[in-house]
């Protein structure tokens, strides 16, 4: 008996042995939860019970626990580099099955899929609006990195925020010409787009007719459109009317694009002072852009941005947990499976209840720690060791026994 009790201990050693060294093999695998080994005695049971005298006969392996403490977070500046400061793991598509996943360094595929390294794709909540502030939790698909050109939008609405000198020569008596500048008072233009992205200069004139009478112009690359918008101001300088945005006609780009129909808004501008400016002009138009960078926020909310300064959601990474983490399965390449053990998956999204925030831009580390496992080395080679010598042992005595006449 001595023998196959010193033989269990050199087996629960050796395993004790490959736990810790395939602890310290994956010291510095991204997102890899180092294991422990756990170990149980042996008894012989009979019907009707164990002697008060009875001795053990070994011991045995009871499990490898999964020990899913938190890794250091090491910033690497790259954006699809993703790590989790909490609870929760990364969900990935693999041929349709799902994994999952603490290791977040994620990359582009030929095809815009964003995939870790053995190509699984990860996985998000579609936006459920058009300005991605909504996102379909019921569903989940592959995140796409759309690499297409974005639609441009034409130009509808014009806002100017401007100043009129109030000492204006009065022009009322002079015809309108957009080439003598002696013919109005004050002129801007911006850049505005066509249904196809293409841009058009759009300049504004400004003629004064008389003590708080302006009329305003508009001509769209050289063309000056047909209608004439007058502008009264009040005594205070405030404007009295038009008190809402006004369009100036249609201007047809020639190209095939749907024709301009711009509204503008006057209703900030006022009448002060000796020196007209704009303060402010913008458009609600832009062209076509691609896609130029990623950001991705605690939340796990992925923001494409354009080329064309446009930004929109691409959706919002899905993350997930259970019950009993270590009751997952471990299927290598730093992926887990779930399983009876574990529990129902619960999905959600970062720091949202009991997940964790979405760091981007950094990846989390092993949480092995070193020191702590090299001395786990030399306690299993002292067990190892010492089952060895009962073996010794337990055979010099059995020799002796044998020697006996």
């Amino acid at each position: 008996m001595p023998f196959r009790t010193a033989l269990s201990g050199l087996n629960a050693a050796s395993a004790d042995l490959r736990v810790t060294g395939n602890n310290i093999a994956n010291a510095s695998t991204t997102g890899f939860k180092q294991s422990r080994a756990e170990f149980a005695d042996v008894f012989a049971n009979s019907f009707s019970g164990i002697a008060s005298n009875a001795i053990g006969t070994g011991v045995r392996l009871s499990s490898v626990a999964q020990q899913f403490g938190q890794g250091n977070i090491d910033f690497t500046g790259n954006n699809l580099d993703l790590a989790l400061n909490g609870q929760g793991f990364f969900v990935l598509s693999e041929g349709g099955s799902r994994v999952y996943s603490r290791d977040g360094a994620f990359k582009v595929d030929r095809d815009g899929f964003v995939v870790n390294s053995s190509g699984q794709r990860l996985q998000a909540y579609p936006p459920g609006n058009a300005d991605g502030s909504i996102f379909s939790t019921g569903v989940l698909g592959d995140l796409v990195l759309d690499g297409s050109e974005a639609a441009p939008q034409a130009t509808s609405l014009v806002s100017a925020t401007l100043n009129l000198r109030a000492d204006a020569t009065d022009l009322s008596g002079v015809a309108f010409d957009p080439a003598d500048p002696e013919t109005f008072s004050y002129t801007t233009s911006l850049t505005t787009y066509d249904s196809l992205g293409q841009s058009h200069t759009a300049t504004l004139y400004f003629r004064n007719t008389g003590a708080l009478t302006w009329e305003a112009r508009v001509a769209v690359d050289g063309n000056v459109l047909p209608d004439t918008q007058p502008m009264t101001f009040n005594s205070d300088g405030t404007l009295a009317s038009p008190a809402a945005p006004v369009g100036f006609g249609t201007f047809d780009p020639g190209n095939g694009a749907t024709p301009l129909d711009i509204e503008f808004d006057f209703t900030s501008a006022s009448q002060f002072g000796s020196v007209s400016n704009v303060t402010a002009l913008t458009q609600d138009g832009f062209s076509t852009g691609r896609l130029s960078s990623v950001d991705i926020d605690t939340s796990g909310v992925v923001l494409a941005r354009f080329t064309n300064g446009q930004s929109r959601a691409l959706g919002q990474l899905a993350l997930a947990n259970f019950p009993n983490p270590q009751g997952l399965q471990q299927l290598g390449n730093n992926a887990w499976g779930d399983s009876f053990a574990a529990g129902e998956v619960v999905l959600g999204a970062g720091g949202a209840g009991s997940f964790g925030q979405v760091q981007s831009g950094g990846l989390e580390g092993s949480n092995v720690d070193l020191s702590e496992q090299l001395v786990g080395l030399i306690t299993a080679q002292r067990n190892f060791q010492a089952n060895a010598q009962v073996i010794s042992t337990a055979d010099a005595i059995t020799q002796t026994i044998i020697n006996l006449r």
